[in-house]
């Protein structure tokens, strides 16, 4: 049973005023996280603030102007400026380049559907950062992503954001314990992101109508393909379409322009059903394509699985679980066997389109609140 907390505790959870209490805030020049830092530094803490600078977009795209990670970095120290806090810029483009884009490349190359923003969280931001945050002497870190910690009987859990349109628990299931006992997560009990703005336009900050990112960062214009090809020069080369037997029904463009469950662009139109690329095969240079029910996958392979739950993963021979295997698609319900304390085999309950290797595997207690961990699709 959970002993009754303190009434000292603090927002934040610490037994001691706000102004004794440093909490580093992760800024990357959006409202989100710019709203955290200015209402922590409105309550009291003594707030610090880190924008990581990641990624060059006029060096990466080869182009003159290209100004995004510029701009999010000024955006973020006029917030500091605002709120009269500190601000900091680490160069962490060395980092997440090895860490993050070498990797999404590479797996892109492979055929697989990678997801760069759970391994930036979990390899960059709740990594490196989070240790810069200790060295800062920080009571706890803080960042804007919707998510929330509560305090469990056993220990702090992660749960879903109560605004289930803004909820990134996908992007975080990557998350330990020992980081999320250092982390906070100020947004994850808000109702809609219109309260945030709404907030932003209160401590009169300049990023209160600033749009939402909508692509990966590393990648501003949402074409995957042209990125990778100036990261792996060659990748784009053509091959043949073929079906599952082999047979050869035209060329492609690029592997790289193929994703699995893909049905349009093919150019093999004027046949009786309907195509779908159900695999790709970098090394033959083959994209391969069949009927909609080879897409069809009820077994899922997960390995580099972070378990959160109560108990070990190893201590039941199955648990009944939802999961998603896509951010876009509501928790479905599934059965883990573990096969070890990392991998396990994961049974849907109904049958998933699309389900393909380097995406993430997230796992949800039967009532879809609690985030019990998670793992990456392998092709088994």
């Amino acid at each position: 049973m959970a002993l009754d907390r303190p009434e000292t505790l603090n927002s934040l959870g610490f037994a001691k005023p706000p102004s004794q209490t440093r909490v580093v805030v992760a800024m990357s020049g959006g409202v989100d996280s710019s709203v955290v830092a200015a209402q922590l530094a409105e309550q009291g803490y003594d707030v610090v603030g880190v924008t990581l600078q990641l990624y060059d977009h006029g060096a990466a795209l080869a182009k003159k102007g290209a100004c995004c990670a510029g701009r999010d970095i000024h955006d973020a120290r006029r917030v500091a400026e605002t709120m009269g806090f500190p601000h900091y810029v680490l160069d962490y483009e060395n980092t997440f380049r090895e860490a993050v884009i070498d990797e999404f490349a590479d797996s892109y190359l492979a055929g697989a559907t990678p997801v760069p923003c759970i391994r930036c969280n979990e390899r960059v931001k709740f990594k490196d950062l989070l240790e810069t945050a200790k060295d800062l002497d920080a009571d706890c870190m803080a960042t804007g992503h919707y998510i929330q910690r509560k305090q469990g009987p056993q220990k702090a859990e992660l749960h879903c954001a109560a605004d289930a349109a803004r909820d990134q628990s996908y992007f975080l299931f990557s998350t330990t314990q020992a980081q999320l006992d250092f982390l906070r997560f100020p947004l994850g009990h808000l109702a809609s992101k219109a309260e945030t703005r709404a907030l932003a336009a209160k401590y009169g900050l300049s990023v209160a109508d600033k749009p939402d990112s909508q692509d990966i960062c590393f990648v501003p214009n949402g074409d995957y393909a042209a990125v990778i090809e100036k990261l792996r020069p060659g990748a784009a080369d053509p091959g043949e379409i073929v079906t599952t037997d082999g047979t050869v029904l035209g060329q492609h463009r690029g592997v790289i322009h193929y994703t699995i469950g893909q049905r349009r662009g093919l150019g093999i139109g004027g046949l009786a059903d309907p195509l779908y690329v159900v695999r790709l095969d970098p090394d033959a240079r083959q994209v391969v394509v069949g009927p909609k029910e080879l897409l069809s996958t009820r077994t899922v392979p997960v390995r580099e699985i972070n378990w959160l739950g109560d108990a070990p993963l190893m201590s039941r021979p199955q648990w009944e679980v939802e999961v998603k295997i896509r951010s876009t698609r509501p928790p479905r319900p599934a059965t883990i066997r573990p096969l070890s304390a990392t991998e396990a085999e994961v049974t849907l309950a109904t049958p998933e389109d699309g389900v393909s290797p380097g995406q993430a595997c997230v796992f949800y207690d039967l009532d879809g609140s609690r985030i019990l961990g998670g793992g990456w699709i392998h092709k088994g």
